[in-house]
């Protein structure tokens, strides 16, 4: 039986947690740790600390096959990756072969965007001169996820997505944007709905696909999850009733 843990800072693990469910059946932990949302605006010595915890608590606690750092942010800023931790990362081969007017953009937090790691991924992704990469603050986008708003209040969504997008690609030819942190993967009919033309891709199938490869000879016999957050569990609780996911939330310390 394959055991899979998977965290980041709050709501942006379900959409890979879910990709994991339609093609594996496993044993997932589901840690969402709120206490350190968001780690989009941490810099790197703080995100290094709080990831390299989270690893050591997730492993002591829960003896996982596969741990899933399921957010962008440390993947590139950090060097996380080892045969038993998989990473997300802005799905750019994708994005190269669907791009028509060769110009793409990646939707990420703050210190994603600003970071030496994106910028490292993208030269290792040799991309031709022909090619123009953008990057975009999306940490406005984030912070609408994780209160909830997607769910709540779509009209002030829809008005914080023309605020981080409209200028930018009116501006310019994109058609093809990486969705490159996992809370993005809630918005995007509401980014489908305000611009039909853009093509936004997620990494979820794709990190699916590598944790397949690792344990397709443990699966399990049916899927199971288990939820476990830091900070305010009752409020959390009520976030995850909403999109309608009932599992007990229960408290995890450091």
């Amino acid at each position: 039986m394959a055991r899979i843990v998977v965290f980041d800072s709050g709501l942006g693990s379900l959409s890979i947690i879910k990709a994991i469910q339609k093609i594996i059946k496993s044993e997932i932990i589901y840690f969402a740790d709120q206490q350190n949302f968001p780690y989009g605006e941490k810099s790197q010595a703080q995100l290094s600390k709080i990831i390299q915890n989270s690893i050591k608590l997730l492993q002591e606690k829960f003896f996982p096959d596969i741990i899933v750092v399921a957010s962008n942010t440390p993947s590139l800023m950090l060097d996380v990756t080892t045969k038993k931790i998989v990473d997300v990362k802005p799905p750019l081969k994708n994005a190269r072969k669907q791009s028509k007017t060769k110009q793409i953009g990646i939707l990420a937090t703050k210190s994603a965007i600003n970071s030496k790691g994106l910028t490292l991924y993208i030269k290792k992704n040799n991309f031709p001169k022909s090619f123009k990469i953008f990057k975009i603050n999306a940490s406005d986008l984030v912070k609408i996820v994780e209160s909830g708003k997607f769910i709540s209040n779509k009209k002030y969504c829809q008005k914080i997505i023309k605020n981080t997008l409209d200028e930018i690609l009116s501006q310019n030819n994109i058609d093809t944007i990486t969705l490159s942190s996992t809370h993005l993967l809630f918005l995007k009919p509401l980014l489908k709905k305000q611009y039909p033309k853009i093509n936004f891709i997620d990494p979820a199938n794709i990190v699916a696909e590598k944790i397949f490869k690792k344990i397709k000879n443990k699966q399990s016999e049916k899927n199971s999850l288990k939820i476990f957050a830091t900070g305010d569990t009752r409020t959390f609780q009520t976030k995850l009733n909403k999109i309608g996911i009932k599992n007990k939330v229960n408290l995890l310390s450091f």
